[in-house]
């Protein structure tokens, strides 16, 4: 139900601030907005975008900085889960490195 809900939501909608003022966008949220049904899909996406920020002689790791989370599975057990937090710029390179025939 969850997912739905981020689904509805603009990329704006999503948008966190951190403690310091900065905006933020989590990328697990950003694929649900983004429509990538699969984790393993969006993360290669994410992969071109740090290429595309490297390649534009720009940190990468100032835009896009994991931020992996404990969740729980069925059993109840624990594990982590990757996640990153993006910049607006890593956003924009995501997008642009995604597959062309989502709107």
């Amino acid at each position: 139900m969850e997912n739905l809900k981020i689904k509805n939501q603009t990329f704006e909608e999503i948008k966190h601030i951190d403690e310091k003022g900065v905006e933020f966008w989590y990328a697990r949220e950003l694929q649900i907005v983004l429509d990538y049904k699969e984790w393993r899909k969006f993360d290669g996406v994410i992969e071109k975008a740090k290429i595309a920020c490297k390649n534009s002689s720009v940190n990468y790791l100032e835009h896009f900085v994991e931020a992996d989370k404990m969740v729980q599975i069925g059993s109840g057990a624990k594990r982590v889960q990757r996640d990153y937090k993006l910049s607006r710029y890593a956003c924009y390179l995501i997008a642009q490195n995604g597959d062309s025939r989502k709107k």
